[in-house]
């Protein structure tokens, strides 16, 4: 897999580059936010409930404990958040196995930043479990290490995920990348002290002060990236 910017002119684009992109997974490297629902739902349905498709848009990108504390509250549904946990991350396994698509340009983008060794994390608020199956098609070679939602005591959207990556990778947060996909993500990330890339899903993310809307993540690579981290120093 190689880049699809030659190696040398990339390098030679002025300015200090990012000390670190930090990526979320679900929605944005990987296409699976219809997949948790359809998880949801399929749980749900069996405890005979039918999931009103306007919750879909009020658990999207949130930590499971979240998401299913409020669909909880709304069907009134008997079963304990650690038996529905559990069922919701068997079903998302047995439709990811099946195959979840990546979104449009995240290889090409993974393999850049591999190609031009920027340093890279995966931080996203799901399960180990389930970011490990994730990782057979992502391939974990891209990422320097992944942070999972259930390996840290709070999850996004507090600060804390981003503020861990940053401190393992030894770099400072506010010379850190972001790309998320949701408003939770991004309200992590901000919370951190990290520039942002929103690459909306379901949600839209208006542009703000340190934070950079795009549409798809083939509008990034390493000299846009770069671009960014060197615009708010």
């Amino acid at each position: 897999m190689t880049s699809s910017i030659p190696v040398a002119a990339t390098r030679t684009v002025p300015g200090p580059g990012p000390w670190a992109v930090l990526l979320d997974l679900d929605g944005t490297l990987v296409d699976t936010e219809g997949l948790w629902w359809a998880a949801e739902s399929e749980v749900f349905a069996a405890l005979g409930h039918v999931l009103d498709e306007v919750h879909r848009k009020v658990v999207i990108g949130g930590p499971m404990a979240r998401s299913l504390g409020h669909l909880m509250e709304v069907t009134g549904v008997t079963a304990t958040l650690g038996e529905l946990s559990l069922a919701v991350n068997s079903a998302f396994e047995r439709l990811v196995a099946r195959g979840a698509p990546l979104m449009p340009g995240a290889r090409r983008l993974l393999a850049e930043l591999s190609a031009h060794g920027v340093p890279t994390a995966l931080v996203s608020a799901s399960h180990r479990r389930t970011i490990d199956v994730m990782l057979r098609s992502l391939g974990p070679e891209h990422f320097a290490f992944t942070l999972a939602g259930d390996e840290i005591a709070r999850t996004k959207p507090h600060p804390d995920p981003y503020l861990a990556a940053a401190a393992r990778l030894g770099a400072d947060p506010a010379r850190c990348v972001v790309v998320e996909d949701t408003l939770t993500g991004v309200a992590s990330a901000e919370a951190a002290g990290c520039h942002v890339v929103a690459v909306p899903s379901l949600v839209p993310i208006e542009p703000a002060p340190g934070r950079t809307v795009v549409r798809s993540l083939e509008e990034l690579s390493v000299p846009f990236l770069r671009a960014v981290n060197t615009r708010i120093h």
